[in-house]
Parts: structure tokens; sequence; C-alpha cells
């Protein structure tokens, strides 16, 4: 049948199963958002203060759901305020469509006003990116768009509409085609098998290989990354895990791909990973990487990286095996397909006396009985106090080093952070985005002052909405990081870091109708965070910290991975 282009734009978001559009309107996209009047109760859209808020939000729908999530904005300037959020979720693997309207086919290439190649900017940062310049590729374009998104290594598509593509005069040839349908029927699974992208087959013999290389280890090592959340194959990497009765290193990206409190964790590993992950790395026989990219953070140094192992990387994404660190083998495949076929046919070892050399060296972390707030003492009551299944959105610096080191994250989703593309200002964007998808579950968003300046303007879309979210920002009025290399490399000299001039946080939170908090004390933040957990509503708590907090340990860049610039213990 024959119905309007902008309609068939939302049969295909329900096709897809999208309850959920992030955005923000503007000219050349009027006519969809026109449409998206009609459908009101069927499809929600959530109005962000800005464009780079609604692409972390979807971002942190897609992440905490493990649907796609999906993002409206218009031409010019408001397609060009994704671009951050859309280059956050390709380098985190995280699948959101981007959609985009253009000015009219008349004016392309004219510099009309708003005008700009928003394909040719996104394609760098995209798995795919789009333009639509007639209404009857909407269907195809749509459900390619959709399937290469979620599909293989996930990550974002950009659709870009020419705004006469949208225009009421222009219909389509449309049959609503929901995927259930497509996985029984063989017509249309044929369609299916062109658009969706295949999974890699996994050889046999790669698996075999592995199992014989694992007989020969005594001192393994796992590694836990980002596509054993992606692929929500944790609970095959656990049980491969204590199979093995192997130590686990975790990367940023990989919390909640292994539980944090296990007793076969040593930590995050890299940077400011634990002394037992990276010794652990330094000293172990046999690494095996499970969704690991070996990014600069991990393998500081790629020339001694596990030296004394064989590394094993398990990767979906073929590009990424020996991209940064040679492999002595590799097995293409989701990680819950190859950890699948490993558990069918490992038997159980015990690998007491490398466990007992290792495990040790986990630092016990302590809150301390400073009068002063430090940074574990803010954490030690946000463990203590937050439900297990909360949800927590960091953005970037101190504070997400310190959450990581010291939060346990159970499951995939749970952890909702900028890994790859350490974007400052993601975390509020991504809470809004993961209170949306997870109504149920309370979302703590974990953030810096530095941060906070750069996204605080959606506390508005967090009053609107009522979303009871908790931010606690770590206020030591500076940039905590950055301070922290001037400190440690750069022999003190502070070049704009200093950040001792407003906004006053508590009274920001009041200004746009929510709950403001400031805390000095250990007991001050328990009585805001319990406060602000038992109120429902959005609550802003300002936690007052010394400048000069450091993480702990830290290894420079570019140096071998247990050569401590700052050891552990002492601060956080």
């Amino acid at each position: 049948m024959k119905i309007r282009a902008t309609q068939a734009i939302m049969e295909c978001l329900l096709e897809q199963e999208v309850d959920t559009v992030f955005g923000y309107p503007g000219g050349t996209i009027l006519n969809l958002y026109d449409e998206l009047y009609g459908y009101e109760g069927k499809i929600r859209h959530v109005l962000t203060a800005h464009e780079q808020g609604a692409a972390h939000a979807a971002d942190g729908y897609a992440r905490s759901t493990g649907k796609v999530g999906v993002c409206f904005a218009t031409s010019g300037p408001g397609a060009t305020n994704l671009t951050t959020g859309i280059a956050t979720a390709h380098l985190d693997s995280s699948p959101v469509v981007f959609i985009t309207c253009n000015v009219g086919e008349n004016l392309l290439g004219r510099d009309a006003f708003q005008e700009v190649d928003s394909t040719g900017i996104a394609m760098p940062i995209t798995k795919a990116a789009f333009l639509v310049r007639s209404a009857q590729q909407i269907p195809d374009v749509m459900r390619q768009a959709f399937a290469v998104a979620a599909s293989g290594r996930p990550g974002p598509v950009l659709i870009d509409f020419l705004k006469n593509v949208t225009n009421a005069d222009q219909m389509v040839d449309y049959e609503f085609i929901p995927w259930q349908e497509n996985r029984r029927s063989n017509s249309i699974q044929k369609l299916n098998d062109t658009l969706r992208p295949q999974k890699p087959e996994i050889d046999p013999d790669d698996i075999s290989r592995l199992l014989d290389m694992i007989a020969k280890a005594k001192r393994p090592l796992l590694i836990c990354g980002g596509g054993v959340v992606r692929g929500r194959a944790h609970q095959e990497f656990r049980e491969f895990a204590e199979k093995l009765d192997s130590p686990v290193a975790i990367t940023v990206m990989g919390g909640g791909g292994f539980p944090g409190g296990h007793p076969l964790t040593t930590g995050m590993v890299g940077m400011h990973g634990s002394k037992a992950s990276n010794v652990a790395v330094n000293e172990c026989d046999l690494l095996i990487a499970v969704g690991c990219r070996f990014s600069d953070r991990v393998a500081l140094q790629p020339a001694t990286f596990a030296a004394q192992a064989r590394i094993v990387q398990i990767d979906i994404d073929r590009a990424e095996i020996g991209k940064n660190v040679a492999t002595d083998h590799h097995i293409i495949g989701s990680a819950r397909r190859v950890l699948a076929m490993l558990n069918e046919q490992l038997p159980q070892y015990s690998h007491r006396e490398w466990k007992e050399y290792i495990l040790p060296m986990r630092a016990p972390a302590t809150a301390g009985d400073s009068e002063h707030l430090t940074p574990q003492q803010v954490l030690d009551v946000i463990r203590a106090r937050m439900p297990e299944d909360a949800i927590v959105a960091t953005d970037v610096g101190q504070h997400q080093m310190w959450s990581i080191k010291y939060l346990h994250f159970n499951y995939p989703g749970q952890l909702l952070t900028s890994g790859g593309f350490g974007t400052m200002g993601f975390g509020l964007g991504a809470a809004i985005g993961a209170q949306t998808g997870n109504p149920d579950k309370r979302v703590l968003h974990i953030t810096g002052d530095g941060c906070f300046r750069m996204n605080c303007h959606e506390l508005c879309t967090v009053q609107h909405y009522g979303l009871p979210i908790v931010s606690i920002v770590f206020n030591n009025g500076t940039l905590g990081m950055v301070r922290q290399w001037q400190n440690l490399i750069y022999k003190k000299r502070f070049s704009q870091t200093t950040l001792d001039f407003g906004p006053d946080f508590v009274k920001l939170a009041e200004a746009y109708g929510l709950r403001g908090r400031r805390v000095r004390t250990r007991e001050e933040m328990e009585q805001a965070l319990t406060e602000a957990l038992s109120s429902g509503t959005g609550t802003v708590i300002d936690c007052i910290l010394d400048i000069d907090e450091m993480v702990s340990p830290m290894v420079a860049a570019g140096s071998p991975i247990t050569d401590f610039l700052l050891s552990e213990g002492g601060s956080v």
C-alpha cells in the first residue's frame, strides 16, 4: 500500500520495536516531527536541552537496555552537535541510529541556510551513513540501518533525509514487516540475509588449538573487555573463568562483564590498573583477551605487554586482531558463541599456586577516618546505600577511575562510561537514557565539577520528565585528572586547570526545580544520599573534596605496565 514518506519512517521504527526516541526539532526535520505528533502513545519522544545530550541519552538507552537507541536532529548545527555523541558511541561499539534531515535537493551544495554534509562528517565515526534522496528508499534504508547498527560489532549509523523526501506529497510503497515475522518467513528471511551482515563462522580448529594452549598453561590470565558486555556474554565468560580457575582483569569497558566482587577478579587493568592486574599481565604465561582491543590505556607499551605470555585475542571484529598487540592465536566470532563452544569442551582446572601469588596483591579498599570528605568515603557511602542493581553513569576523569575501581558492577549495562572517546559531558545524558529505558531501576550519575559544567543544562530534562536521577559531583575545584598529570609529570605547573569559579551546583539544581545538597563530611554524605534515594526526585549532591586528591595507582603513558608512577595506597 502507499503511505506518506514520513509515515513510512515511523512505521519502520515500529517494525524495529522502537518505543522511545531522543531528539531536538528544527526546520528541516519538521515534517518528521509533524508526523511524530500522530504517533503519540506509540513512540515516546524525550526532548533534551541540546542535541549532544540527546545523542548521549540514546547511547545510554542502548547500552543499558541492549536495544538500538534512536536519536533525531535537524540539519546544520543540529547535526554537527551530534558528532561528539556519534563518535562516543562509535568508539564504545554502542548501537544507535541517528536520523537527521538536510536541506532540499534543489539547495544541496549551494551553502543554503543550515546546510552541512552530514553523511560526509559522520562517515569516519559510523558503521554506515546514508543520504536518502528518494522516498522509495525509505523502507530498505531504515531496515538496513537497524540491521547494521545491531549486528556484528555494534555501532552507530546515520540516516540523513533530504527535506523534499519528507514532504507531504511524497508517497511510498510500504508493507509492515515486523522482525518476529522475518524469522518465520522464508521470503522475508532472504531480504534479512541481504541486509544483515552475517556473523563470522567460528572455526572448530581454532577452538581446539586454544584448548591445547590452555592445557599447557600454568599461569593463565583472562581479560574481560567491552565485547563481553556488548555481546551480553557475561554468563558464558563467568563459566569460562571459573572452569579455567584463572585470575580475571577487567578493562574500563568490561565493567559488568564479570562480577566486580568475584574472588577471581583482580580489578582494573592498564594505566590505572591494580597491582594485581598489571603484575598478572606481566608474569602470566597465557593471556586470553575477550572483546578487548588492547587500547593505549591497557597496553601502554605494546612491545613489552605480556612479554612472557602467549597472547590470544577473541573478537567479533577481524580488524581488531593484532591491530595494537601482536597475538599468538586468535578466534574471530561473537564472545558469547566462542565462550559457549569453549565451555562445552573445557575441563575443570585448578591454578592454586598462581592465584595464591596474584590475588593477595589486590589492595583492600579502605575509606579511612579523615575528618574531611575523601573520594573513597563518598564511594563507600554510595556502595553501601545504592541498590545492587542500580545503574551508574559516569563522566570522564578521576571520579570515573575511582568509581570503576571501587564500585562493583555485576551485569552488562550497569556501568555506562565513555571509555574509548573519553567524552566529558557524557554522563548526565547517558543517565537520562538509562533511566528512561529502565524506569524501575535507580540511576546514579557520578561526575566531576569540570564534566558537570559541560552537561548540567540537561537538568531541565531530568526535572521535566520527573526522572529520579541522583547526580553526585566530585567537586575538587579543578580538572582533577589533568592536574594529577601536572602534579606528577609537569612539575606542578598548573596551567588553566583550577576551577575556582561558579556555578553553585546546589543553587543550580534548585533553579531547575530539583533538590540540591552540599556535603563536606561522610555523615553529611550519608544523610544526603539516603534522602535523595528516598525522595524519588532528581537530586544534585555537591561533594567538596581536596584539590590534590589523586587516583592511584598510575602508570605513565608509553611505560611498561608495572612501572608505577604512583603506587597503590595512600589516595584512592
